[in-house]
């Protein structure tokens, strides 16, 4: 940036194509993991052939998820906080204590499946 004026990027010039010969299937495969990775096919083959790290947009959505997860998480640990700090131990029903730490723990098991999606889909 130059006087306080944002100048545009200019797009890279790319006019050699490099034919690459593939089965109908081969092809098929290809367009998925381009469209996971929310590029196009030549974007794709280009950033592999340049070994350039791939982030998959199913990633970004399991992110998305355990971010959701991990704020249900959040509020729940602080109105279980409020709820102690309020009755301090008053009429707390065992039970009802119990229930509250069932689901905090059913809580912990669904960020720990999402990571464990995370982990399957990078193999």
């Amino acid at each position: 940036m130059t006087g306080g004026t944002k100048e545009k990027a200019t797009a890279r010039r790319r006019g050699k194509p490099i034919e690459v010969w593939v089965t109908d299937e081969e092809k098929t495969v290809i367009t998925n993991k381009a469209e996971e990775a929310g590029m196009s096919r030549s974007g794709y083959l280009r950033a592999l052939g340049l070994n350039t790290p791939i982030r998959s947009v199913v990633d970004l959505t399991a992110v998305a998820d355990l971010a959701k997860v991990n704020g249900d998480l959040g509020r729940f640990a602080g109105l279980l906080k409020l709820w102690l700090a309020e009755k301090r131990g008053e009429r707390a029903n065992a039970v009802d204590v119990e229930s509250v730490m069932i689901e905090f723990r059913r809580l912990q098991v669904a960020i720990g499946m999402k990571m464990g999606d995370i982990v399957k889909a990078h193999k």
